[in-house]
């Protein structure tokens, strides 16, 4: 694979010390790995310890003058990390691996995976956003303030929880109405 112009200006900026390239990396690659870190067992200081590390990995590659990446700049910050977690995991006990199960997934098919399910959040993002009120508060307050369907009730002034549990129900299929006919537009 063949590194892009602004790939290789991150390098050369990386190899000269470049704060404004050493910024541009975290920015782009920081919140992949800190996801990657939490979602395994980890918590945000574990992951600007393996998120440093794997910097110095990168850091270390470019200064020598070995920079034939043969991936993106992202891809290899996260396989490193990914391996530099794994081994931390494992030395802390906290993953085991099974036996006949040492086979790992390649980071293209792990990246591949993140990139669709990000796509996918975009295209939800962009559903709720088209759903309109009161649905879209009435589904924030259940699913991400955890409310009761008492207290929605009482909060958007239905007479009972069972009003508010059909009127979320309408809601949910009108939030999947709009999910679909997006993401058939939207997806490769």
């Amino acid at each position: 694979m063949k590194l892009d112009n602004n790939e290789n200006a991150l390098l050369q900026g990386l190899a000269r010390n470049d704060k404004r390239a050493i910024e541009s990396i975290y920015k782009d690659n920081y919140n992949l790995i800190q996801a990657l870190v939490i979602n395994n067992n980890g918590n945000s200081e574990d992951a600007k310890d393996i998120f440093q590390e794997a910097m110095i990995v990168l850091f270390e590659k470019v200064r020598s003058g070995d920079v034939t990446l043969n991936c993106q700049v992202r891809t290899f910050i996260y396989s490193v990390s990914r391996r530099l977690w794994l081994k931390r995991l494992m030395t802390m006990n906290r993953f085991q691996v099974a036996e006949g199960h040492e086979e790992m997934v390649s980071v293209d098919e792990e990246m591949e995976e993140h990139e669709k399910r990000n796509n996918d959040f975009l295209i939800m993002e962009k559903a709720m956003g088209g759903l309109g009120e009161p649905c879209k508060s009435l589904l924030e307050a259940f699913y991400l303030q955890k409310k009761s369907m008492q207290d929605i009730a009482s909060g958007f002034g239905y007479t009972n929880p069972e009003n508010a549990k059909n009127q979320k129900y309408k809601c949910l299929m009108r939030l999947k109405k709009l999910f679909f006919s997006q993401y058939k537009n939207e997806s490769p």
